[in-house]
């Protein structure tokens, strides 16, 4: 165990991280109800681009734009751009915990993406974690229910994506300093987002324009913390607690948008939970 270990801090912070994130999304679904899709991702990232530029670059200065991997990096802040789009949009049509349950089968795209791209090869248990994931989405969608509709690719999509981002950001970690990827894809984020708003553009209310760059605060923070829950803990031991995320956006879908998800949902995201932490465990095994 290292000297740095501090396994109650890092639940702590992972579990703090997720009530962060979760309390994003719930603000995103509010404000994608009333502006467009594209003005409250632009606006998002753009705070996020300049709560980093003070955060950031006394320190840092120049250095915190250098990067052996323009192009990776480019396409690591197009992948979770694309996260933002697709999950912020699906916010619109599927409950909030049922669409973060869903986005949670990123790290299962991520084992087929590690397979089909980097040819590693993985064992019997990891699929069956995969296989397990597939029927917890198929539980909570299920043929006939009220989210068997076409917005469902929506979360699908943005777990798709996340995969993408979580993969190309492994393959960034050896080369680049975490504070220069998240501010190149903030980046990323503005400037492709801002290049398509002369044709979406409303002008914000001054308070919503407040919550928009909350979105960004609260995304910068809460990506923050789990850099740092990752210090004081391994990614085994607090894979469970990650999940927690699911748990927090469910509390908070009922609380602001007065939602329950039924019993098959429930189900279905105790099924992903599950798959998702054995997945993490068998792969720490290694």
């Amino acid at each position: 165990m290292s000297e740095h270990s501090r396994p109650g801090l890092a639940i702590l912070l992972i579990l703090a991280a997720g009530l962060l994130l979760s309390s994003q999304d719930a603000l995103a679904k509010t404000l994608t109800l009333s502006y467009p899709l594209l003005l409250v991702v632009c606006l998002r990232y753009l705070a996020q681009s300049l709560l980093m530029l003070l955060v950031f670059a006394p320190r840092l200065g120049l250095d915190l734009l250098r990067t052996r991997r323009p192009l990776l990096q480019l396409a690591r802040g197009l992948s979770l751009v694309g996260v933002t789009l697709l999950f912020y949009g699906g916010l619109r049509y599927i409950p909030l915990g049922e669409a973060t349950a869903v986005i949670f089968l990123a790290p299962l795209v991520v084992v087929a993406l590690s397979v089909l791209w980097l040819k590693e090869r993985v064992g019997r248990g990891v699929w069956l974690s995969i296989g397990g994931s597939m029927l917890g989405v198929l539980l909570i969608v299920r043929p006939g229910g009220a989210l068997f509709t076409p917005a469902i690719l929506l979360p699908l999509g943005a777990a798709c994506c996340f995969g993408l981002y979580q993969l190309l950001t492994r393959r960034l970690s050896a080369s680049d300093h975490p504070a220069t990827s998240n501010f190149i894809t903030a980046l990323v984020g503005t400037l492709g987002t801002g290049l398509l708003l002369p044709w979406t553009w409303q002008l914000p209310q001054w308070h919503d324009l407040l919550l928009m760059a909350a979105l960004g605060a609260l995304a910068m923070s809460g990506h923050m913390l789990l850099t740092h829950a990752y210090r004081y803990g391994s990614a085994a031991s607090l894979a469970p607690f990650t999940y927690g995320q699911i748990l927090t956006a469910t509390l908070i879908g009922a609380l602001a948008f007065d939602h329950l998800p039924d019993t098959w949902a429930v189900l279905g995201m105790a099924v992903i939970m599950l798959s998702g932490a054995a997945l993490a465990w068998s792969q720490n095994r290694k």
